[in-house]
């Protein structure tokens, strides 16, 4: 009965009512994917490697060798030997090994690597690279581009790419000695490798040989040693989970070289660690915009006092206690609390379920449609406290108004 005749009260001042509901809505709908989005983003950060269960590099800090072997950002403090990439994939232990060896080409990154890449690098919930279109590279001077170096450069299948060093967009020395021929355009996966060119490790070799020596790869490919001395880093796939620890202690001590292993899963949490305060204040913003919103109720709800006074005297007259005043008016403000809450929760997962292929290709965020999870309901118990909270001191104005409505009465 309360709710049916809070509901009618609502009805009966709809236009300050609708405004009130659109307020929450946004509002609720603004911090909900606030911490949508941090959860989803903390794990589409996770996701930018899968399946990869370490990676080996120089020793330079964990989070810096994350950086340049996945994100392409920074560069190394050195090279590890070639020999220790064959060393590695030799082990019993791994499954598979992706050498990596990295440059530059107009302000994108130029990745040396082998046709394991493409069978075993995934992303996302482990999805494998795909070609939209193109084949990977077979020969010594033949590259697969990612889809924003395609779009960006406007480059097809069959144009030439002379790879020059540094990672800005000038570079000050060019190999136009060995351009390499587009073989493939890789599909967007909304990670770094969208933004990389892929060539052969032999091929990282080749550019910085002499011009007399590339003229004779020209003519023969196998007229020179173009075996790599070093690289830069290679990600590992193990037969086990459990040798996980054995192999990173046993390669963190390897002798013949200087090495480093990491887990991406615990560098990946340190990364978002230094990202805590960005974190926080999109959180402080979100519950900022939601209290604005809530003091609009509250303030919504004290200027309609002076309207219901003759509402308030009805019901004293039907046998209406003061507490059943104080309780219609805080069902009032639950009715519209909960009503924007659900609105702003199947609106939000309306808005992912429609944009999700689009974020996850374009910016790299693979955000879950699914709002109806522990962490929404979390959220909108706290929403609904707060709105209780707010709603009170009107609730207790009409408390008031009917207690002196009953001693008026009295008297």
């Amino acid at each position: 009965m309360l709710v049916s005749l809070a509901w009618s009260s609502l009805a009966s001042r709809r236009k300050s009512v609708i405004l009130t509901f659109l307020s929450l809505l946004i509002s609720i709908s603004v911090l909900l994917s606030v911490e949508h989005i941090r959860q989803q983003a903390k794990e589409s950060f996770n996701r930018t490697i899968s399946d990869v269960d370490m990676i080996v590099g120089a020793p330079s800090g964990q989070l810096n060798l994350l950086l340049y072997s996945v994100f392409r950002m920074g560069s190394p403090t050195s090279n590890i030997d070639y020999k220790s990439y064959e060393t590695l994939k030799g082990s019993s232990l791994v499954k598979w090994a992706i050498p990596i060896s990295l440059g530059a080409h107009r302000g994108f990154r130029v990745m040396g690597t082998n046709n394991s890449y493409f069978e075993h690098f995934k992303y996302g919930s482990k999805q494998p690279l795909t070609f939209n279109s193109g084949q990977p590279f077979n020969t010594l001077f033949e590259a697969v581009i990612g889809a924003d170096v395609a779009k960006k450069l406007n480059y097809k299948i069959g144009d030439s790419v002379v790879i020059a060093h540094g990672i800005g967009n000038t570079s000050f020395t060019h190999h136009d000695n060995t351009p390499f021929i587009i073989k493939g355009i890789l599909s967007p996966t909304g990670t770094p490798v969208d933004k990389t060119i892929h060539v052969s490790l032999n091929a990282i070799e080749v550019i910085h040989l002499s011009p007399t020596k590339q003229a004779k790869l020209l003519n023969n490919v196998d007229s020179v040693n173009t075996t790599p001395e070093s690289i830069t880093a290679v990600m590992l796939g193990l037969k086990s989970k459990f040798s996980t620890f054995k192999l990173q202690r046993d390669i963190n001590n390897y002798k013949a070289d200087r090495l480093m292993a990491v887990l991406p899963g615990v560098a990946m949490t340190e990364l978002w660690q230094m990202m805590a305060t960005v974190e926080n204040l999109l959180r402080i913003i979100g519950i900022l915009v939601l209290v604005s919103s809530l003091f609009g109720l509250s303030t919504m709800l004290l200027a309609s006092m002076a309207q219901r006074k003759n509402e308030i005297a009805v019901l004293r007259v039907l046998g209406a206690g003061p507490s059943i005043i104080f309780s219609l008016v805080l069902v009032e403000a639950l009715i519209l609390v909960i009503l924007a809450s659900i609105a702003a929760t199947a609106l939000l997962g309306l808005t992912l379920w429609l944009l999700g292929d689009w974020l996850g290709a374009t910016y790299g965020l693979f955000l879950n449609a699914n709002m109806f999870n522990v962490d929404t309901l979390k959220v909108i118990a706290v929403i609904t406290v707060a709105a209780i909270i707010t709603s009170a001191i009107p609730a207790y104005e009409a408390y008031k108004n009917a207690l002196h409505s009953s001693l008026s009465a009295k008297s």
